[in-house]
């Protein structure tokens, strides 16, 4: 079978609510970004911190995948399909997708700020004293401004491999996941999903854009793929 590889970003969640990563004025939920998503602002203020990724577990709980995250599952049964996503929501799991990439980390999870492979299923709260085995104080399992990100060489490494790129809901303006699409084959099929389409089709002779929402674009896309 042909492999598909899938960038998603922040709009194919938005349609299920959940708010994007941050508003035109550089603010996530009244937030500067930095307060809530790098590393100085933990150690700054980590029960600032803890509440916000509190708030947006118990958001995340209270939705359901969208019909994109369905149709983007169907593909499993025609074709290889890997999703690399910089979503740290759980939907492309909830709606059966089987190989998922989180690159910026996944917030149903925590882990050890002394070992960082020490990663934990979390579903409620995260306070202050909560600790690891190692008695180290957790902190949510997001990739913060200034950090590694520890599956990138795995996800160039899918991509490469793309019989066929289909980008849904990202602005393609946050790197390194931005620079993922530099490392498909020159020929392939490329797909771009998004109500407001930041791809010029002339950089990629191969590329069709849908100038809509996920919902109803993915569904197009997928059922275009299935006929094939």
């Amino acid at each position: 079978m042909k492999n598909i590889v899938i960038l998603t970003g922040a709009g194919i969640s938005a349609e299920s609510g959940i708010k994007t990563f941050r508003d035109a004025d550089g603010l996530w939920e009244g937030h500067d970004v930095m307060e809530v998503a790098s590393p100085i602002g933990w150690n700054k203020n980590k029960e600032l911190v803890l509440d916000f990724y509190n708030k947006r577990r118990a958001e995340l709980l209270n939705v359901e995948p969208n019909n994109a995250h369905l149709a983007l599952a169907k593909l499993e049964k025609f074709y290889n399909v890997n999703i690399i996503t910089q979503n740290v929501d759980n939907l492309h799991e909830r709606a059966k997708s089987s190989h998922i990439i989180h690159l910026h980390g996944e917030l149903l999870k925590v882990r050890s700020t002394k070992d960082s492979s020490l990663i934990y299923d979390w579903k409620k709260d995260l306070n202050i004293g909560d600790i690891c085995e190692k008695y180290s104080q957790l902190r949510p399992h997001i990739v913060w401004f200034g950090e590694e990100v520890p599956l990138l060489d795995k996800a160039v490494e899918v991509t490469s491999k793309a019989d066929i790129l289909i980008i849904i809901g990202t602005s393609m303006q946050v790197y390194p996941a931005a620079n993922l699409i530099n490392y498909v084959k020159s020929d392939i099929p490329i797909y771009f999903i998004d109500p407001k389409p930041s791809i010029q089709k002339n950089y990629f002779p191969n590329l069709k854009i849908l100038g809509e929402p996920a919902t109803t674009g993915v569904v197009k896309v997928v059922n275009e793929l299935i006929d094939l």
